[in-house]
């Protein structure tokens, strides 16, 4: 369908081109007293092939272009812009009649200026408390059962889990700490996925899938908190984490993942997001310089002379002059503490 409508509007442009630039050259014969039908058959031929090629560029693609942001739009954002032009147009049509008594050309140029100067700050505040928008609406959202999802109480939250954070398997310990008090639901997409991942040819891939699965029979059998499958789709998007999003925005509830691209873009669009590696790093045991631990050197490290060793929870401790001591346990001061999107570094001297 997309393809015809755009043959369509490309015959169409095609026409409309050959037209025009027929009478123009028919218009430059006149003008250099010459036989215009070579004139008018070149700037035809001419036309034709510009509207032919450029028509898409000026019709069909920007609209599909400008369709497709507004489906990735957020809900609160795309409703503070529609109401931000309403606003707009209305103070500038209440400000026409006014400006309408100025004296010429400004009774023609400062109606459309007032629209145009109103629209954008209408829309620029109410995009910025957009946040506002969505508490003011949000006691009119749906209740669970009307949202779709099989077997939910009214008033239910819900976590909605990304591939990674499966197959990462940490979600499984995470549940059993009781942090966590929202039930996980996994979408029926995801599951493919998985499912997918773990049929791959690739030894690697496949064992990655396979332990997602095991992950997700854990949470659904042993986890004090409730795991569900559900059957809810995304139709207008097609890749698997434009869907989450789709139906996080959709649900009102949060994306666990530890994906960083994932992250991102759901941030970008308004969805809250629980990072594993984020809680991972939050959890972990603070040391302060001049602190003493005692660590095994395990390996040498970038700089010279320097050796490197790990705390149970995976910190990365650097040990100035412990080269020579590798395989050795020694006790150490911490003399710097840095704090990156990795994790924690701890530098440290025998």
């Amino acid at each position: 369908m997309q393809f015809s409508i755009e043959f369509i509007f490309r015959i169409v442009g095609a026409i409309a081109g050959a037209v025009a630039a027929g009478y123009l050259g028919s218009g430059l014969a006149r003008l250099l007293d010459v036989t215009p039908e070579a004139y008018v058959a070149i700037f035809g031929l001419v036309g034709f092939l510009a509207g032919l090629i450029l028509t898409p560029y000026f019709t069909v693609r920007p609209v599909r272009h400008i369709s497709r942001n507004l489906a990735r739009m957020p809900p609160e954002r795309l409703v503070a812009v529609v109401v931000g032009i309403f606003i707009g147009l209305v103070a500038a049509a209440l400000l026409s009649l006014p400006l309408a008594l100025l004296p010429s050309p400004f009774r023609q140029i400062m109606p459309l200026a007032a629209a145009v100067v109103f629209c954008y700050l209408s829309v620029v505040i109410l995009t910025s408390r957009q946040k506002d928008l969505q508490s003011l609406f949000s006691s009119y959202r749906p209740t669970v059962q009307q949202q779709g999802v099989p077997g939910a109480a009214s008033g239910e939250s819900f976590v909605l889990l990304d591939t990674s954070v499966i197959i990462d398997g940490r979600i499984a310990d995470i549940s059993q700490t009781g942090f966590i008090r929202a039930t996980l639901l996994v979408p029926n997409f995801i599951l493919m996925e998985l499912q997918h991942i773990a049929d791959s040819a690739d030894r690697i891939r496949r064992g990655r899938g396979r332990r997602g699965l095991e992950v997700l029979g854990t949470l659904q059998n042993e986890a004090p908190i409730p795991t569900r499958i559900t059957d809810i789709d995304v139709s207008e998007v097609r890749d698997v984490d434009s869907k989450l999003i789709a139906l996080a925005r959709h649900l009102h509830c949060p994306i666990m993942t530890n994906d960083y691209n994932l992250n991102r873009v759901a941030e970008l669009q308004g969805v809250t997001v629980l990072n594993v590696n984020d809680l991972a790093n939050a959890v972990k045991v603070i040391f302060l310089p001049g602190e003493l631990l005692t660590i095994k050197i395990i390996q040498e490290g970038r700089e010279a002379d320097q050796g490197v060793g790990y705390l149970e929870d995976g910190t990365m401790v650097v040990v100035e002059d412990g080269r020579p001591l590798i395989s050795q346990t020694m006790e150490v001061t911490v003399t710097k503490v840095l704090q990156t999107t990795a994790g924690r570094m701890i530098f440290a001297k025998l």
